[in-house]
């Protein structure tokens, strides 16, 4: 298997630390030093933007469940909160309120129909960015934490994101290693977990082939 221990051996312990936070420094790259501004769109109760909130001026996260709205504003993630549906937030939030609109793990949460009705409000709210993280293709999740919101209901792929004007990345590796919820899948744990922290290295410019996905769409107003 000589593209494994390629793989394994392309993990170095400082290449290792950095692959782990992949995803947190795609996300802040897109952000920082391009939006002031930020809506967190079904923010949960401990939203990535946590790594690099404080340096915005304004950050709100949205949720319809109290619990974690409650866990978040605790943590101190974002600097004011809103209880309501995500399918309400053109309620809420005026047209061009934001720099950035983000939904992190949300879109694969609702049926495919309310998912687009979703990003086009998102994509009003926003005047520069909006920005979307969910699984490549449908995950199987069932609810967990006292919270049905939590279940799988659509899948996505990076061709159609990409119809719609999004740039997309690869997170997390190879798709067939995790499944429900992230977990990996393959046995022993610890083996195919450096793997696929180590496969990133091929999937981040390969969505297809990659576990989640980075969907980035610039706006010009």
């Amino acid at each position: 298997m000589p593209l494994l221990k390629s793989l394994l051996d392309a993990a170095s312990p400082s290449l290792s630390r950095r692959l782990l936070q992949q995803y947190f420094a795609l996300l802040e790259r897109e952000v920082a030093g391009t939006c002031d501004s930020l809506l967190d769109v079904g923010c949960g109760r401990d939203s990535p933007v946590r790594v690099f909130s404080r340096g915005l001026r304004k950050v709100v996260g949205v949720d319809r469940h109290v619990p974690y709205l409650e866990e978040s504003r605790a943590a101190g993630i974002h600097h004011d909160y809103r209880q309501a549906d995500v399918l309400e937030i053109e309620r809420v939030f005026e047209p061009g309120s934001f720099d950035c609109v983000v939904a992190l793990d949300l879109i694969e949460h609702l049926p495919k129909e309310e998912g687009l009705r979703l990003i086009a409000m998102m994509e009003r709210i926003a005047r520069k960015k909006v920005i979307i993280f969910t699984p490549n293709g449908f995950l199987e999740q069932r609810a967990y934490d006292d919270n049905s919101l939590q279940e799988h209901l659509s899948g996505w792929e990076p061709g159609e994101m990409r119809a719609m004007g999004y740039r997309v990345m690869g997170v997390n590796g190879w798709r067939t290693l995790r499944g429900e919820r992230g977990m990996i899948r393959r046995r022993p744990e610890w083996l195919w977990r450096k793997v696929s922290l180590a496969s990133q290295l091929v999937t981040e410019s390969r969505p297809e082939r990659a576990f989640q996905m980075l969907c980035v769409k610039d706006l010009s107003r």
